[in-house]
């Protein structure tokens, strides 16, 4: 039976942006218990070792996806996130929600869409000059819809179809995406602390989801592996379509 080999540096590498940070023992979800090593002040220590295999098996998929020329939506609400999110998303000209999740979004599409299009019109109108036409205080209406509509739905804007994955930081944060995703079908990977249940995601990693360091960390290798860079040292093949373990 062919054991695979750890790939140590990364496990350094994770161990230095502080990945193996968990929090309080009695916050951890039932789920976690396979991927910690243990507590030390009464606070989660995430085992590595584990979450290097999560983060290949993680990448592969994104790979995947990459081949197959389907899109990711980056989701990251929480402050220590949002900056990450929005730059990963802009590297590989993404979508992205960085702000707050608009219910419906993945559930609810055709109408998004038309809420995307009015931001389109308005916009071509406004630098085309075609809302000179109407009055002043006309103007300032659009001008505020206008506003509203950027808010909501900028970073969704590249968006024209359901995406082939979602990406989330913390999945307890971002469980109404979650939960849209599974009504969807669509996969989602994600970047899960230790109090999350991560028996609702297709492609969790295990980690610190609340340093910016770890995030950002998770976040750039995910960028690479959609850019093709092989991320992992696995001297095995990985099946996609097995459980987690």
């Amino acid at each position: 039976m062919q054991t695979e080999k750890v790939d140590e540096k990364l496990v350094d590498d994770l161990f230095k942006v502080g990945a193996h940070f968990g929090y309080s023992k009695t916050r951890r979800h039932p789920s976690l218990k396979p991927y910690i090593f243990g507590s030390k002040n009464r606070m989660d220590i995430i085992d590595l070792d584990k979450t290097v295999g999560l983060l290949a098996r993680a990448l592969a998929f994104v790979e995947q996806i990459s081949r197959e020329g389907k899109q990711i939506v980056f989701v990251g609400n929480k402050k220590e996130a949002q900056k990450y999110i929005i730059d990963a998303a802009t590297k590989l000209d993404m979508p992205y929600v960085a702000n707050r999740w608009i219910g419906g979004t993945l559930t609810n599409f055709p109408e998004i869409r038309k809420r995307q299009a009015r931001l389109e019109d308005l916009m071509n109108k406004k630098e085309n000059g075609g809302l000179d036409v109407y009055t002043k205080k006309e103007r300032g209406v659009l001008d505020k819809e206008m506003a509203d509509l950027t808010k909501r739905f900028w970073g969704i804007m590249k968006m024209k179809r359901l995406p082939g994955a979602i990406l989330v930081i913390d999945s307890n944060k971002e469980d109404i995406a979650v939960l849209e995703a599974k009504k969807a079908h669509i996969p989602i990977i994600s970047l899960s602390g230790s109090d999350c249940d991560i028996s609702k995601i297709d492609y969790p990693v295990v980690a610190n989801d609340a340093a910016s360091l770890s995030i950002e960390f998770f976040l750039n290798k995910v960028v690479d592996a959609y850019r093709g860079a092989k991320v992992i040292n696995s001297p095995v093949s990985i099946d996609l379509t097995a459980p987690i373990k």
